[in-house]
């Protein structure tokens, strides 16, 4: 069991931490309909950050192998109060959760700041309608003394191209609700190092998301926001992200891992 402590500890080391924030620009959009809208824009254009897991020269990306988790950070705007986690940006949002458990919050993450935005791609194992959820979003919840979680929401949107996006109803003020339909609400369980899967949401802790809830087949994007509703201040102000993971998965061949 871990100790209660570790969540105040985590918490004060995650807002002493300061740094700057440089926001790059992200694409313009026009509302389609209610569930689906289209980006102006390629997605990366002028604003891809390569983790270099698919161009590093010399690299066969058919010989790497195959992980559920995000591989590339195509873009991203930062809003007031973000900049904890730059410093290792965009490793700390790409590969497995570095959750700290049911009563503490990892520091393993990157702050958005109030209304920031990222947008991260899959490119070696999509996620695909199936059966209960697709995808897990993993932020640093945690639960406080007397039993609520401290939570920071994000809305979730996804996309298989990156231009037409489709949203996942979030309830940002809806507390007693537990925050339906939003990132940022459940305590990540999975770490590298405890042997937890994080690829199954009965253990995994995090948020899952059913492509089925939207109407999309498979995604390769997704891209979070920051609601606006958060706590800000300092560096590691709003929604902190950790990582994401595929649940059901596709090869881009259309096989299966």
């Amino acid at each position: 069991m871990k100790r209660p402590l570790l969540a105040l500890g985590a918490l004060l080391a995650l807002g002493a931490c300061t740094g700057d924030s440089e926001p790059g620009p992200l694409p313009g959009e026009d509302i389609v309909d209610a569930g689906a809208h289209v980006d102006a824009g390629v997605p990366d254009a002028g604003m891809e950050v390569d983790a270099g897991t698919d161009t590093d020269a010399g690299v066969d990306a058919g010989s790497r192998p195959v992980d559920p988790f995000a591989d590339r950070v195509t873009a991203y705007q930062l809003g007031d109060s973000a900049g904890f986690g730059q410093d290792r940006f965009p490793d700390v949002v790409l590969g497995p959760p570095v959750g700290a458990g049911q009563f503490a919050g990892s520091l393993d993450v990157l702050s958005l700041g109030r209304g920031g935005t990222i947008t991260l791609e899959f490119t070696d194992l999509f996620a695909v309608d199936g059966p209960g959820v697709d995808l897990l979003v993993f932020e640093n919840p945690f639960q406080k003394y007397g039993g609520d979680i401290y939570a920071e929401t994000a809305s979730v949107s996804v996309s298989d191209d990156g231009v037409t996006w489709f949203d996942f109803p979030c309830a940002p003020t809806d507390k007693d609700g537990g925050y339906p339909g939003c990132a940022g609400t459940h305590p990540v369980l999975s770490a590298p190092d405890n042997g937890v899967s994080p690829t199954d949401p009965a253990v995994a802790g995090g948020d899952g998301f059913d492509l089925a809830d939207v109407g999309l087949s498979r995604a390769r994007f997704v891209r979070l926001t920051d609601t606006g509703l958060n706590s800000y201040g300092g560096t590691s102000g709003g929604f902190d992200l950790d990582a994401l993971s595929v649940v059901n998965g596709q090869l881009p061949d259309g096989g299966v891992p």
